[in-house]
């Protein structure tokens, strides 16, 4: 894996972010080998446009909440809501609509390169309830 610590740590809040705002397929790729402008792309969907902006919204205050606060550079796309750009340098968000997702597939673009896992918390917490509770 060549993501630095700072690109894992942004991807993971971020990722944590948008599942929190139920975004759907969330997917960290790990593009540091092939790309020198950052180290990992995080791509998530939405089914409508309110939904891509509140997650986008969403990433932006829970990363503006760590202990070295992030702001992203660049932002882009935000206008139509169906698909967010945000360019953390370390990290490049793309919220899309789910049309978008599947239209441009960036996980099929960039299928040879590493996924980095994301679990959510929030069913990582019911899976750990439900097998004590068994």
């Amino acid at each position: 894996m060549t993501v630095s610590e700072r690109a894992h740590e942004l991807a993971m809040a971020a990722a944590q972010a948008a599942a929190d705002k139920k975004a759907q397929d969330i997917v960290i790729i790990d593009v540091g080998d092939q790309l020198a402008i950052t180290d990992a792309f995080l791509l998530a969907a939405a089914p409508n446009e309110r939904q891509v902006l509140a997650i986008v919204d969403a990433i932006e205050e829970r990363l503006l909440e760590l202990p070295e606060k992030a702001k992203p550079l660049r932002r882009e796309g935000e206008r139509g809501g169906r698909w967010v750009l945000l360019d953390y340098v370390d990290i490049v968000i793309h919220v899309q609509h789910t049309e978008e997702r599947e239209f441009y597939a960036l996980d099929r673009l960039w299928k040879d390169c590493p996924q980095i896992p994301f679990t959510d918390r929030d069913l990582a917490d019911s899976a750990a309830g439900t097998a004590t509770a068994e």
